[in-house]
């Protein structure tokens, strides 16, 4: 048996070390959003969160996350009733056509706003590397500068007067 903890619960998985984490979440845990694509970790259909990080999780090996913390499509808005920014700016600026990759393209975008809570179009280039058949490109990098400005919270405006 092996631990790992998905969506903030120990689960318990009968499957060998070098499984997919992909097929345990799917099969074993019926976890259906994360989708199979390639296989190779090429196109990131099946991108998950494993501590915060973007993960490719048709090619790391379910023995790789224990004891670590596994984030699932399923489980990126548990605590926010609106949804996650990412998610939010998804649905305003229309990107998914067919939806198949979008799981692992949102993953990967709430992943990068966590590293970098403004990026550029650079930044956004360079770590948003899933594939998207109907090539929504141009409103994912919309949608992601939206969910940047959704996830700011300014600080507190001090109401202390200072005297000069």
């Amino acid at each position: 048996m092996i631990s790992v903890n998905v969506n903030g619960r120990d689960e318990f998985v009968d499957v060998p070390p070098d499984t997919p984490l992909l097929w345990v979440l799917r099969e074993s845990l019926g976890l259906t959003g994360s989708k199979f694509g390639c296989g190779a970790g090429l196109c990131g259909a099946c991108t998950v969160h494993v501590d915060g990080q973007a993960v490719r999780s048709c090619v790391a090996p379910v023995a790789s996350v224990t004891g670590r913390v596994v984030t699932t499509i399923e489980g990126l808005q548990a605590d926010r009733p609106a949804g996650h920014p990412v998610q939010q700016a998804w649905i305003e600026h229309d990107v998914p056509q067919c939806g198949y990759c979008q799981s692992g393209m949102i993953m990967a975008a709430a992943a990068l706003l966590a590293a970098t809570p403004n990026p550029s179009d650079a930044d956004i280039d360079a770590s948003i590397t899933n594939l998207c058949r109907c090539a929504t490109y141009h409103r994912v990098r919309e949608a992601i500068h939206t969910a940047a400005r959704i996830a700011y919270v300014p600080p507190p405006r001090s109401t202390e007067r200072t005297h000069p």
